[in-house]
């Protein structure tokens, strides 16, 4: 199996993945800054992959499948180890809950796609622009709550806001997820049965 630039990019991106925690866990100083950058690396990586796949038309099985899953590791890593080193108090449970939506999500949405493509209809549920503007946002306040985790004043409130950006992202998680169900509700409804399928690389919503 020969691997192209976009499926190499991927690996990278699961790669950094270790690296970021390590980074987030040390202590020196300007550690959550580092691993703030190290996220923003990956993303990037997340977004170039798939536009030189579109551009290159380097299109594999091994990368329809890698894709998705390097994304579900990146925000799902991420939340468990904001959730970990979390504050504490209501703020913590928020926080617990939150992510435990957005994980929810991901994994009922990436069965749900994976099922719809099974029986040939997975267009049905491609990328909207509800999960587009979700993804944006659930990125932005991963970031603010990775670079501002210490215990300085001001630090904290910035905190507090990546709080709030992450509870708007997870009520456009929940929205973004009904948007997909609506649309395969009619095939789970009426017990489509799953045939063969070709896989394809995807965007992840």
């Amino acid at each position: 199996m020969r691997i192209n630039l976009p499926t190499w990019l991927t690996l990278f991106r699961v790669a950094l993945l270790p690296v970021m925690v390590l980074v987030f866990y040390l202590p020196f100083a300007g550690h959550n800054i580092a691993a703030a950058v190290v996220f923003v690396l990956a993303a990037v990586t997340d977004w170039l992959d798939g536009w030189l796949a579109r551009r290159m038309g380097a299109t594999s099985a091994f990368g329809a499948f890698l894709d998705p899953v390097a994304d579900k590791l990146m925000v799902t890593v991420t939340l468990f180890m904001l959730v970990e080193a979390h504050y504490g108090g209501w703020s913590g449970v928020l926080m617990a809950i939150t992510a435990a939506v957005i994980v929810g999500r991901e994994i009922s949405v990436s069965a749900l796609r994976e099922w719809m493509a099974q029986i040939g209809m997975r267009a049905t549920v491609k990328v909207a622009m509800i999960g587009k503007l979700k993804t944006v946002m659930q990125m932005v306040a991963l970031v603010v709550l990775i670079m501002q985790h210490d215990k300085s004043a001001e630090a904290l409130r910035l905190y507090h806001i990546g709080e709030g950006l992450l509870v708007i992202a997870g009520i456009l998680t929940i929205w973004s997820g009904l948007h997909y169900l609506r649309a395969a509700w009619p095939y789970l409804r009426d017990g489509v049965s799953a045939e063969p399928h070709r896989p394809e690389r995807h965007e992840t919503p």
